[in-house]
């Protein structure tokens, strides 16, 4: 199975070394110098990683056969991908791999249904979950310890604690405007301007 470890940023320097934004908990494994990586696109690759380090805060990377500023800026945004066996499972106790969380129903402490989980966001400051609603809205859950309180891979569920407005917002809204109808003539669109 494919994951995807690393998309890669900016060049750094005149030798060929790129910014990578990590979208791994394992970079030394995945990452280290030697690794070869698939590509999307699939035509800058598979790169095989030469030497990696940090700098400033930033993990940089050199790929074989990318030896100036002019080739490492044209890999910019590409992803980097590594195969995975599908039954490895992340180090960590409390840690998942994206294909574990996709598909899993979330439903609340309470048992009410939210939805499913279709996508994985990774921020630079957290996760989050896109879940995908009975209605088809979508709604953004953080992947943190205060909302998901538990992730039952057997259950093929995640059972999240929401605070107020995170996924009942539409309401509030639906709310806001339906009072501003009854106090207007309603002949205006959704913002209240009229045409």
């Amino acid at each position: 199975m494919q994951l995807v470890v690393a998309r890669i940023g900016r060049a750094h320097g005149i030798k060929g070394e790129v910014t990578v934004e990590v979208r791994t908990d394992e970079p030394e494994l995945r990452l280290a110098p030697g690794a070869v990586l698939a590509t999307e696109p699939a035509s800058a690759g598979p790169l095989t990683i030469a030497t990696g380090r940090v700098h400033s805060g930033r993990l940089l990377l050199r790929f074989e056969g990318v030896a100036d500023r002019n080739a490492a800026e044209a890999l910019r945004n590409t992803l980097l991908i590594a195969e995975v066996d599908p039954e490895e499972l992340p180090e960590g106790e409390d840690e998942y791999y994206d294909h574990q969380l996709i598909d899993l129903d979330v439903v609340t402490e309470d048992g009410v249904e939210v939805g499913r989980i279709t996508e994985i966001s990774h921020l630079p400051s957290q996760d989050l979950f896109i879940v995908e609603r009975p209605d088809g809205s979508e709604v953004m859950v953080p992947f943190v310890e205060e909302i998901v309180t538990e992730i039952d891979l057997e259950e093929q569920k995640a059972v999240i604690a929401p605070p107020p407005g995170l996924i009942d917002d539409r309401a509030e809204i639906a709310s806001s405007r339906d009072t501003g109808d009854e106090a207007g003539d309603g002949t205006g669109d959704e913002t209240g301007e009229e045409s």
